[in-house]
């Protein structure tokens, strides 16, 4: 098995639109359009194994201190295998390229970002993800996610002396 992650592509569409509604289907993750998918392809990554995508994340951005991890799976038969966290390194040094120095996430499955640095925290420090995404969520008002933050560790400032995304 040989996993690369990359920057996702236009030609990534489908697959991604595949992969994120199962993972909707379930009620696991938030459905997003064709169309959605195409206009923010820049904030998508992709894991590949040979020519075959098997896993996806993407980089919201918040506020000017704040992006949350969304639409983070993985194909069935990769789960377990360290894809995740591969795509979670990624997208943490994209925050990091962009200066920002908060990462958050909602979960289902807080072990997973535990074991990647995150820390648990009240969902209601983060005003900016209830107006974005839970307004239209089927689950605001019985919301069962867990909230996640980890810092990156700079200072905004310092951004401009990191390696940019195109070169991840």
């Amino acid at each position: 098995m040989t996993i690369a992650c990359r920057k996702a592509l236009q030609d990534d569409v489908e697959a991604l639109y595949e992969l994120i509604q199962g993972y909707a289907a379930k009620g696991i993750m938030l459905p997003r359009s064709r169309e959605a998918l195409s206009r923010n392809i820049d904030t998508f990554v992709v894991a590949q194994d040979g020519a075959r995508l098997i896993g996806c994340g993407s980089l919201c951005r918040l506020g000017s201190d704040l992006v949350e991890i969304r639409s983070l799976g993985i194909v069935d038969g990769y789960k377990g295998q360290g894809v995740g966290s591969r795509l979670v390194d990624v997208l943490m040094a994209e925050a990091e390229a962009q200066g920002i120095p908060k990462v958050m996430a909602l979960t289902l499955e807080a072990s997973f970002f535990l074991k990647n640095g995150f820390n648990i925290v009240e969902k209601e420090i983060f005003p900016e993800k209830v107006w974005t995404d839970c307004v239209n969520c089927p689950k605001q008002h019985a919301c069962d996610e867990i909230a996640v933050v980890r810092l990156t560790g700079i200072e905004p400032s310092a951004a401009e002396e990191k390696v940019s995304f195109a070169q991840i």
